[in-house]
C-alpha cells in the first residue's frame, strides 16, 4: 500500500478547490465536503495502520513546558499537536526519529494554562484531539495556587483492589482536577516488568495519565528488573525524569533522585531502593545542597521505604528502613521539611508532628513530638509551623502502601497517631500556607484526615525596642505652616491639625525583610496623646526628605517642596492609605489597605524607593497628637509591623 501524507492530499485537495473557486462559487460547496472527507479518510487509514498501545502519559511538567509520551505497535515519527482549544490545536512540535517509543518535549508555553493535544505522526493524529486530552502547565515558581495531589504507594498489582483504591478516588474529585500525581514505588508486581508495568499503571489508570503529570520514586520489586546505577531497566525506560534541574531544584545528574517545584511547594524524590544512602553518598550529599537551595514555602520528601513503620515491615529491623531515618531525616528535618511520604509497608500510617528521633522505637520521648494532637481543626487543632525556613519545627510521616493489597502487621510504632489495615490513597490539598490530606479508603471514605499551617512571619520596626533594641531606624517630623521653615525632627509628639496645618511624616529604614519576600500585611501603631473626632489620612511621600532638614517650605536643605506642605504632585501620592480616627489617648493601630501594603512591598524590593508617608487632612480642624521616635517611652514610639512569606 502505498505511504501518504494527510497533509500533502489535504493541501492538494485544497488546491483543488481554490481553482474550482475561480469558476463558480456555487461548486466550492461541492469540493469542500469532499475536502473534509479527504481528511478524515486520511486519519482513518493512519489509525488502521498505526496503533497506539500505551498512553499518552505526561512527564516533567514546567511551568514553560511538558514532555508527552506514547507507545505505537510500529516505528513512526512523532508529533503532537496542541493549543488553547480542542478546535485550534495549532502548534506542533515533532521528533523526527523512526521509534515505537514516542517522548516529545513541548516547549515555550504559558504558565497556569490548559492546553488540549493529540499525538500521532507528520502524517496525522492517532489520538486525542478532544475534550479528553488536556494538560495544564504548572504556575510559576513560587506563586501559590491550590493544588491538588494524588498519592498511590504499592499500587502495582492492577487487580480489583488497586482498582477499587481509583474507583473510590474519581469520584471523590469529581471535577476538581488532579494537578499532580505521586506514586511511592512498587509501581508493578512482582517484579516490575514492563509487561507488568502495562497491567498496573497504563491500563488502570488511562484517564488520569492522559491529563497529570505522573512523578514516581523507585521500589524495591521495580529493582527487580531495573537498576540504579546505570538507570536501565523498565523503570527506567519509561519514566521521564528531571535529573538536570530542568524542572526547579538542584541537578542530580540521575534519575534515580531528583527534585522538582510545582507553584511555591518543593518536592523531593530519594531513591532509597538502589543508591547509596550514606552521608557521605552522591544522594545525600545532593540532598543537602538541593535543600539548601530551594526558597519554597513547602518542602515534600518522598521515597519508597518509610523512616516509621511497624505494618508489614518494621522499620526497627530493616536495613533500608533505618538508614533513611538515620541518615536522611536529620538533613530533611535541620531544612525545615514538612510532610514526608513512604510506603513499602502494605497499610496506612500517619505520625504526629515530629521532630529529631532518629533511633529505634523504644526510643522515642515526648520531646521529639512537637505536636501530640490529631492535627484537625475540628479536634485537637491543625498543625502549625512557621512560614519560611524553619528547621527542626516537625514533619508529619505518612505510609500509604496500601493503594492495591493490605497485608496487616502489629500497626503499634509509638510515633504515630493513627494506624490503619485499609486498601486507600493519599489526598493532598494545598493553597498558599495551608495543607489539608486525606486518607481515603477503597470504599470511599476518609477514614483519617489532617491539616498543616503555615503562619507568616511577622517583624516590627521601632527604635530601641524592635527587631532588637539597637534598632534606630525610625525618622519622623512634623512640617506647620504656622512657622514654614521651623524643623520639628527632634520634637517628642508629632502633630497633624488641619486648621494650622500641621502634618507628620513618618519613615522606618533598614527594614532587614529578604528581598523577594512577599508582605502580607503592614501595620502602624502609634501612642495618642492628643485624640481627635477627625479622621486623617496616610499617603506615599516621593521626596528624599531629610528628618533634621524638613520644613513646611522644603524638604532637604536648599530642596524645596513642589507645593509647600509637601502637597505637589511630585511630593506625595493621591492613593489613600490607610486612615487614622483615633478618639481616645493610648495605642491606636492603623491597618494599612491593599494600596499601603503594595507601597510596603515596594521598600522592601528596592529600598531606595522608602520615603515613607505623610499623615494629614486639611479639612480636619480637630488635631491629633502622637508620640514620635525622640519620646522617652520607648514603647510609645511608633511602631512599623510587616507580615510577610520569606519567598
Amino acid at each position: 500500500m502505498a505511504h501518504y501524507s494527510c497533509y500533502a492530499i489535504a493541501d492538494t485537495a485544497f488546491y483543488a478547490k481554490e481553482m474550482w473557486c475561480m469558476s463558480s462559487i456555487r461548486r466550492l460547496r461541492v469540493v469542500a465536503l469532499p475536502l473534509v472527507l479527504v481528511l478524515a479518510l486520511c486519519q482513518s487509514v493512519l489509525a488502521q495502520t498505526v496503533a497506539v498501545t500505551r498512553g499518552p502519559y505526561l512527564q516533567i511538567g514546567t511551568p514553560t513546558s511538558i514532555t508527552v509520551k506514547w507507545r505505537t505497535d510500529v516505528q513512526t515519527d512523532s508529533c503532537v499537536r496542541y493549543g488553547p482549544s480542542v478546535s485550534s490545536l495549532t502548534d506542533q512540535t515533532c521528533e523526527t526519529t523512526l521509534t515505537i517509543e514516542h517522548a516529545v518535549k513541548l516547549s515555550n508555553l504559558v504558565y497556569n494554562t490548559k492546553y488540549y493535544y493529540s499525538i500521532g505522526t507528520s502524517e496525522g493524529s492517532l489520538a486525542g484531539g478532544d475534550s479528553t486530552y488536556f494538560f495544564f502547565t504548572s504556575p510559576r515558581t513560587g506563586k501559590a495556587k491550590p493544588t491538588r495531589i494524588w498519592v498511590l504507594g504499592d499500587s502495582g498489582t492492577g487487580g480489583r483492589d488497586a482498582r477499587a483504591v481509583r474507583n473510590a478516588y474519581l469520584p471523590f474529585t469529581r471535577t476538581r482536577h488532579t494537578d499532580l500525581w505521586l506514586m511511592l514505588g512498587d509501581n508493578a508486581y512482582s517484579d516490575g516488568t514492563d509487561i507488568e508495568y502495562q497491567k498496573a499503571v497504563f491500563n488502570l489508570y488511562p484517564m488520569v495519565l492522559k491529563n497529570t503529570v505522573l512523578w514516581s520514586t523507585f521500589g524495591n520489586h521495580d529493582a527487580h528488573t531495573a537498576d540504579s546505577a546505570s538507570q536501565s531497566g523498565p523503570y527506567y525506560d519509561i519514566f521521564t525524569l528531571p535529573k538536570d534541574g530542568e524542572a526547579g531544584g538542584m541537578a542530580s545528574g540521575t534519575k534515580a533522585y531528583y527534585s522538582f517545584d510545582y507553584g511555591n511547594i518543593h518536592f523531593i524524590c530519594l531513591d532509597s531502593s538502589g543508591s547509596d544512602r550514606s552521608p557521605s553518598g552522591a544522594m545525600l550529599t545532593w540532598l543537602k545542597a538541593d535543600l539548601a537551595a530551594t526558597k519554597q514555602d513547602w518542602r515534600i520528601a518522598f521515597w519508597h521505604h518509610p523512616p516509621y513503620s511497624k505494618g508489614s515491615h518494621d522499620s526497627d529491623k530493616e536495613p533500608e528502613l533505618i538508614q533513611m531515618r538515620q541518615y536522611a531525616l536529620p538533613i530533611l528535618e535541620s531544612y525545615g521539611v514538612d510532610l514526608v511520604l513512604s510506603g513499602h509497608s502494605h497499610s496506612y500510617e500517619r505520625s504526629y508532628l515530629l521532630d529529631g528521633h532518629y533511633g529505634k522505637s523504644n526510643t522515642l520521648t515526648a520531646s521529639m513530638i512537637v505536636d501530640s494532637g490529631d492535627g484537625r481543626e475540628d479536634g485537637d487543632g491543625a498543625y502549625e509551623k512557621p512560614l519560611g525556613f524553619a528547621p527542626h519545627t516537625g514533619a508529619v510521616y505518612v505510609v500509604t502502601g496500601s493503594s492495591s493489597h493490605i497485608s496487616g502487621g502489629l500497626l503499634n510504632h509509638p510515633v504515630m497517631y493513627l494506624s490503619l489495615n485499609e486498601l486507600g490513597s493519599l489526598v493532598l490539598d494545598l493553597n498558599g500556607g495551608r495543607l489539608d490530606a486525606w486518607f481515603l479508603s477503597s470504599t470511599g471514605v476518609v477514614q483519617d484526615y489532617f491539616t498543616m499551617k503555615k503562619n507568616p512571619e511577622i517583624v516590627s520596626f521601632q527604635d530601641g525596642v524592635s527587631p532588637t533594641f539597637a534598632y534606630a531606624g525610625a525618622r519622623d517630623t512634623r512640617i506647620s505652616a504656622v512657622q514654614p521653615d521651623r524643623n520639628y525632627g527632634t520634637s517628642t509628639t508629632l502633630w497633624a491639625n488641619g486648621a494650622d496645618g500641621n502634618a507628620a511624616l513618618l519613615k522606618w529604614e533598614n527594614l532587614n525583610i529578604p528581598v523577594g519576600s512577599t508582605v502580607k500585611a503592614a501595620t502602624i501603631t502609634l501612642n495618642v496623646t492628643n485624640p481627635s473626632k477627625g479622621t486623617y489620612e496616610l499617603y506615599a511621600l516621593r521626596r528624599n526628605w531629610v528628618e533634621a532638614e524638613a520644613t513646611w517650605n522644603q524638604y532637604a536643605a536648599g530642596q524645596n517642596w513642589q507645593v509647600p506642605g509637601a502637597k505637589g504632585t511630585s511630593d506625595r501620592g493621591s492613593t489613600v492609605l490607610g486612615t487614622v480616627a483615633a478618639s481616645s489617648i493610648g495605642q491606636y493601630t492603623i491597618t494599612l489597605n491593599a494600596a499601603g501594603i503594595a507601597l510596603v512591598q515596594s521598600w522592601v524590593d528596592d529600598p531606595s524607593k522608602n520615603q515613607g508617608l505623610i499623615i494629614d487632612d486639611p479639612t480636619v480642624t480637630d488635631g491629633l497628637a502622637f508620640d514620635s521616635s525622640e519620646a522617652l517611652t520607648l514603647s510609645t514610639r511608633p511602631k512599623l509591623t510587616i507580615t510577610y512569606a520569606p519567598w
